[in-house]
């Protein structure tokens, strides 16, 4: 019999490197993407385990890019959807290149929702699939210095109950992994390393991914990976959002996180 197959988007490295890992390990073939050329070396440690693995340097912040990663598809029936394609952007809005806000936004909102219809709509006329979005518990809370990605997080942690909701007894799931901050590239690509967020110890990305992958695999609604974030979430969700705010500036406002500063 043939394998399960899954798309992985944002594989080559962090969070979806490990969940493209756990995937494979897991029997899973691979169809993985990243809008960086790390991708086809990541994609040789994924056949380490056994499996087939294609892979495809595309940025899904575009329409083209998106389309060309549904069509390496080929046709082939997809088991699992995991939607972890993303980007951050740190310091304040008005400081910041709108080109390079507009990149976030598409990669983390348009670029996502557009492939996860694409596939969405070929699992549910088959009536079975999985789907795991890679959301965060920052859209939890308004991200000064962090706005746009915080507001997209937002975005995609509600788009991904709604979906769910939308979906039931359709025999396809839906999963909202929301990390916390995770032991990745991401703090380096969204100029955050001189944060108190930035320089503060994180979460292990391979412990994350298989936390998401066995919630999706259960699948569970949402899953929220490592007890200080459950903590952190819940908080949030009865803390004021001008206090949330202000605590979030002062975890990442630029300087922050210099020697010498108190968390």
């Amino acid at each position: 019999m043939a394998n399960r197959f899954a798309i992985v988007t944002g594989a080559s490295s962090g969070i979806g490197y490990e969940l493209a890992h756990v995937c494979a390990r897991e029997g899973f073939d691979l169809l993985v993407a990243a809008d960086t050329t790390d991708i086809n070396a990541a994609a040789e440690s994924f056949r380490a385990h056994g499996v087939s693995v294609d892979a495809l340097f595309a940025d899904l912040s575009t329409v083209s890019g998106v389309e060309s990663l549904y069509a390496a598809a080929q046709g082939r029936e997809v088991d699992a959807l995991l939607a972890n394609a993303g980007h951050g952007l740190g310091k304040g809005f008005l400081d910041q290149n709108f080109d390079d806000v507009r990149h976030v936004i598409d990669t983390n909102i348009t670029g996502t929702i557009r492939l996860i219809q694409r596939v969405g709509r070929d699992m549910r006329a088959r009536g079975s699939g999985r789907i795991l979005i890679t959301g965060s518990i920052a859209g939890f809370m308004p991200g000064t210095y962090q706005a746009v990605y915080n507001g997209t997080k937002a975005f995609i942690d509600s788009f991904s109950f709604a979906l769910r909701a939308e979906l039931k007894d359709s025999g396809v799931t839906v999963t909202c992994l929301m990390p916390g901050a995770t032991e990745t590239d991401f703090f380096a690509r969204a100029d955050l390393l001189d944060t108190k967020v930035g320089q503060q110890e994180k979460d292990d990305p391979a412990d994350v991914a298989r936390v998401g992958f066995d919630a999706m695999m259960r699948g569970d609604g949402d899953v929220v990976s490592g007890w200080k974030n459950k903590l952190q979430a819940a908080i949030a969700n009865i803390t004021p959002a001008g206090m949330l705010a202000e605590q979030h500036r002062k975890m990442a406002e630029p300087g922050s996180g210099k020697k010498g500063d108190e968390l």
